[in-house]
């Protein structure tokens, strides 16, 4: 999955997937415990402006926040993005960047610009809200946890199931030995399509060359004609997004990563096909499994389908109690051979999976130094467990973790 990605020109970003920054020296003002946080939204498509703008507009009195820069390179997501917010709209988000009184950057754009416009942000000392993968590849995500380190600004990556207290409340029973050695975890997410998956209508109003820019989408993917197909569903396409794998299992990888306290794999296999969507255009495949062996264990198992949606119970498995995760919370369950004098735990989650949450844990690490609830580092760990799952489906070999060079063997 690693690849050259050096851009050569100038770059922008798009629509349903791409553009909006912060300033230069934002980050460095000192904010009060009141003080407005302004912010700017790179990428206007579905999830920018079906989630996150919804979110902030409705943070506005409440949080003391306003969306003040919007970016997007199809004029149609731009106008509309400004049209809802009120905010200045930007073509390009390195603009956005120079602003200088913008504090922090919702980057929401298709997975292969996350990591040029983080590492563009910190530069310009703005703080940044990243949906997930943190990164494309993971190279790219050793840099960007070099750079947020050396610029000292906040990142939040967005797993906002983070935002649910229940992975850091297992966590500290299972630091207690409440399950005793943990041996394996399972978890899934799975959905179902009719006919193709990951797909919708081609927006006939996206036109190349007169208002998209299609060259700055690609921008450090490889340069091709457009395809709306590529556009509008990019997430079937290795350029842009490694499918299933970072759209999805790194919402349910990094939860295990936190409740069990674990950071790389030690070897990792992915496997899957297109065993049902045959005929779809789309390169990623519609069921993929991975198996994470950590360190001393345990054993991670991650799957889904585009095919199926029925689920699998989310547990995590030690040698004397098993917990499993549901709705409300976890249950601890003690294993019948050491039962005797043990009753269940039971968690009731505060919290949730959600993007406003989650925008206000990054606005109270900028006010007041409160701990991110999925930095870069646990970013980073989500993004090697994926990212070797990947490249061993994709070339059909068990994948290795060297730890001390931290990169794939």
């Amino acid at each position: 999955m690693e690849k050259d990605k050096r851009i050569s020109r100038r770059t922008f970003v798009s629509g349903t997937a791409a553009s909006v920054m912060m300033t230069a020296a934002g980050a460095r003002r000192v904010h009060g415990a009141n003080g407005r946080l302004r912010i700017g939204v790179i990428g206007c498509g579905g999830l920018a402006t079906g989630a996150h703008i919804p979110a902030l507009m409705k943070m506005k009195e409440s949080d003391n926040v306003e969306i003040v820069a919007v970016c997007d390179v199809w004029q149609k997501a731009l106008d509309r993005a400004a049209a809802t917010t009120g905010a200045k709209p930007y073509k390009d988000y390195r603009t956005i960047l120079d602003q200088k009184d913008i504090d922090y950057v919702a980057i929401v754009t298709p997975e292969h610009w996350h990591a040029k416009m983080t590492l563009d942000a910190a530069d310009a000392n703005k703080h940044i809200y990243c949906e997930k993968p943190m990164t494309w590849s993971i190279d790219e995500a050793k840099k960007v946890v070099k750079k947020i380190k050396e610029k000292g600004v906040k990142m939040q990556v967005g797993v906002q199931g983070m935002s649910d207290d229940s992975y850091e409340t297992a966590r500290k029973y299972i630091k207690e030995g409440r399950l005793g050695k943990v041996v394996q975890a399972q978890i899934d997410y799975s959905r179902n399509h009719k006919g193709d998956f990951w797909v919708g209508a081609f927006d006939p109003d996206a036109k190349p060359g007169v208002n998209l820019d299609w060259n700055a989408w690609l921008g450090p993917a490889p340069k091709r004609s457009f395809d709306p197909d590529r556009f509008f569903h990019w997430r079937r396409y290795w350029d842009y997004s490694g499918g299933i794998a970072t759209d999805l299992f790194v919402h349910r990888i990094t939860r295990l990563i936190k409740a069990i306290d674990l950071k790389f794999p030690e070897r990792v296999v992915g496997t899957g096909g297109k065993w049902e969507f045959t005929s779809s255009p789309a390169e990623v495949p519609d069921t993929f499994n991975m198996i994470c062996d950590y360190p001393g264990g345990p054993t991670v198992v991650v799957i889904s389908s585009m095919a199926n949606d029925t689920p699998i119970p989310h547990v995590i498995r030690g040698h004397e109690a098993t917990l499993e995760f549901t709705r409300d919370g976890f249950v601890i369950r003690p294993q019948r051979l050491f039962g005797e004098g043990k009753e269940e735990i039971v968690h009731r989650k505060s919290g949730g999976e959600d993007i406003l949450l989650h925008h206000r844990n990054l606005q109270n690490a900028i006010r007041n130094g409160e701990q991110l609830k999925c930095d870069s580092t646990l970013g980073y760990y989500g993004v090697v467990a994926v990212g070797l799952a990947i490249e061993s489906y994709r070339k059909n070999r068990y994948m290795k973790w060297d730890s001390g060079r931290e990169k794939a063997v």
